[in-house]
C-alpha cells in the first residue's frame, strides 16, 4: 500500500512536470508515436482488408500475414530495426515497428466488417443498379465501420502499450519513467509510469469504444432494439 501512494506522490509532484523529461512531454511522445503508427498501418491495412472483402480474394494470405505480425516479439523486432536502420533513424525504426503491430488488427477489422454484412443487402443494393464503387461506399464501408473501428481500437491499444519500450533505444515515452525507474531500483517510480500508460490506455479504449458505438447504423440499431423487445416477450412469465 506504502509503494502505491508513493507511486501516486511520484506522480503529482510538481518536479515530475517540468523539465525536458516533464510527464506531459512524455505523454506527448508516447501519443504521438502511437498515432503516426496506427495512422501508416491505416492507410496500409484498411484499403487491403477492403479489397479482401469486398472482392472474397486473398483472406488466407491476409490471415497468414496477420497472424505472423502478431508473433513478432515486439521488443526484439525494434532492435532488429534499429540496428539495421542505424542509430541515426531510430525514429524510423521504432514507427516502422509499432506499423508491423497494429496491421493485424486494422487489417482483421476491415475485411472482418464487409463479411459480417448481410450478403441479401448487398444482392439488393446490385439488383437496384448500383454500381460496385457505389456498393463499396453506401452499404459495405458504413455497415463495416463497427467492425473496423472495433480493429483500430485493438491496434490503438497494442501500439500505444508497446510504445514504452521506445524508450530501451531513447525515444522517450512513458516508458522512460519505467527504464529509470528499474535501473535505480526505485520501484515507485516503475510503478507510477505503469500507472500512466495504464491510465493513458482505459481513456483510449472508452473513447474508442464510444466511437464504435456511434457508427453503427441507425437501421442496424433498429433491428437489434426490434430483436430485443421480440425477445422480451416470449419469454415466459416467472
Amino acid at each position: 500500500m506504502n509503494l502505491l501512494g508513493d507511486a501516486f506522490a511520484w506522480i503529482t509532484a510538481s518536479e515530475q512536470w517540468t523539465g525536458p523529461n516533464a510527464l506531459h512531454i512524455l505523454l506527448w511522445q508516447q501519443l504521438y508515436f502511437t498515432a503516426v503508427a496506427v495512422g501508416i498501418a491505416a492507410l496500409i491495412a484498411v484499403p487491403a482488408g477492403w479489397a479482401i472483402g469486398h472482392t472474397g480474394k486473398g483472406r488466407e494470405i491476409a490471415v497468414a500475414v496477420a497472424g505472423a505480425a502478431r508473433a513478432l516479439p515486439s521488443f526484439g523486432l525494434l532492435v532488429l530495426l534499429v540496428l539495421l536502420f542505424g542509430v541515426l533513424h531510430k525514429p524510423e525504426a521504432a514507427i516502422v515497428t509499432f506499423v508491423i503491430l497494429a496491421i493485424p488488427s486494422l487489417l482483421a477489422g476491415a475485411y472482418a466488417g464487409f463479411e459480417a454484412v448481410d450478403r441479401r443487402v448487398i444482392d439488393a443494393a446490385r439488383s437496384m443498379g448500383m454500381t460496385e464503387w457505389q456498393i463499396l461506399w453506401r452499404v459495405e464501408v458504413p455497415l463495416g465501420l463497427p467492425l473496423l473501428v472495433g480493429g483500430l481500437r485493438s491496434a490503438v491499444l497494442q501500439v500505444v502499450a508497446t510504445v514504452t519500450i521506445a524508450a530501451y533505444v531513447n525515444l522517450g515515452g512513458l516508458g522512460l519513467p519505467i527504464i529509470t525507474g528499474l535501473s535505480l531500483r526505485r520501484y515507485e517510480v516503475v510503478l507510477g509510469g505503469a500507472i500512466l500508460v495504464a491510465l493513458l490506455a482505459l481513456v483510449l479504449d472508452g473513447l474508442l469504444a464510444l466511437a464504435q458505438q456511434a457508427v453503427v447504423q441507425r437501421g442496424v440499431r433498429a433491428s437489434r432494439g426490434e430483436h430485443v423487445t421480440a425477445a422480451k416477450e416470449t419469454e415466459p412469465a416467472a
